[in-house]
């Protein structure tokens, strides 16, 4: 049992101590009786367009599944490496607003009883730079007869990048689909011909046309054909809702529904698209939230 243990002290010195006191014996039992669900998260920063990798545990007994929400938007949870652990990898959409945002997650138990819990966070301001580019006309303006086509793309991209597969495959982690410098960084403000488009959802990754590009992890083939803003195009799906785009390719060396590991190759850099010379774009996806995809690759043990 803890003792609270008052002194005879008057004034404020007598207030400051028996504060303290209190507060030692919250600790304490705290620490005995740690709350039935702990969320934890990692992070390279909690700011719209970072990565953020969720850690559930129970105080007693095994977790079978982890359900909830963050940032505004549901999330698929799966087991970790340690056992008794489950994970869940979310994203701060690059539009979240500053401000107060939650984690709410329900777990199940091994003998079917339910744990809630909630974790609350802050996202901190940021601020994007903007860039001026000169491309071709067409990329700016589509042509009348392109628009049936970007409209077709459009639904066919929303569509893929809506579903949800059962299990998570970057078990191995993420790397670098490429090894050449960020030219362009995510989330900076776009102007074409001088005229403001979307922001940047994605880096872009300086490389001569020809070298070959990697999957960033494990992956089914969900696309892999020539789109008109991005190019040649494929998108990997790496289950529960996390997805990567390399695009502006100048080949593609793989078809929908195959299985590629991490660091197989995909195709090759290229400058199809709407580009001002060879690069890779990298787009990752979690969920709704378009990522910075360096922000996976700063956090520790994002794929176990």
């Amino acid at each position: 049992m803890t003792r609270l243990t008052l002194l005879r002290v008057a004034g404020p010195a007598a207030a400051l101590l028996v504060a303290a006191a209190a507060a030692s014996v919250v600790s304490a039992r705290q620490a005995a009786h740690p709350p039935p669900l702990a969320i934890s998260h990692s992070a390279r920063a909690l700011a719209p367009g970072e990565a953020v990798l969720l850690t559930f545990k129970a105080a007693a007994g095994a977790l079978t599944s982890v359900r909830g929400a963050a940032f505004g938007q549901p999330f698929s949870a799966y087991p970790g490496a340690s056992a008794g652990t489950w994970h869940a990898l979310v994203g701060i959409d690059l539009s979240a607003r500053p401000g107060r945002a939650a984690v709410d997650a329900e777990a199940r138990l091994a003998d079917g009883s339910r744990l809630a819990a909630s974790l609350p966070l802050t996202v901190a301001a940021k601020t994007f730079a903007t860039r001026r580019l000169a491309v071709a006309p067409e990329f700016v303006t589509p042509p009348p007869a392109e628009q049936a086509r970007i409209e077709r793309e459009r639904l066919l991209l929303n569509r893929i990048l809506s579903a949800i597969s059962p299990r998570h495959l970057w078990d191995e982690g993420f790397e670098r689909p490429a090894d050449g410098a960020v030219i362009s960084v995510f989330g900076v403000r776009s102007v074409f011909n001088g005229e403001e488009r979307a922001p940047h959802r994605g880096i872009d990754v300086r490389g001569a046309a020809g070298t070959p590009v990697r999957a960033p992890a494990r992956g089914v083939v969900v696309l892999a054909e020539p789109l008109y803003f991005s190019g040649s195009t494929v998108v990997l799906d790496h289950g529960l809702g996390v997805f990567s785009m390399l695009a502006h390719l100048s080949r593609i060396d793989v078809k929908p529904g195959t299985v590629v590991g991490g660091g197989d190759v995909v195709g090759a850099i290229g400058a199809t698209g709407r580009v001002t010379g060879p690069h890779l774009h990298w787009t990752l996806r979690i969920g709704a939230a378009a990522v910075d995809p360096l922000s996976v690759l700063a956090i520790a043990g994002a794929g176990r």
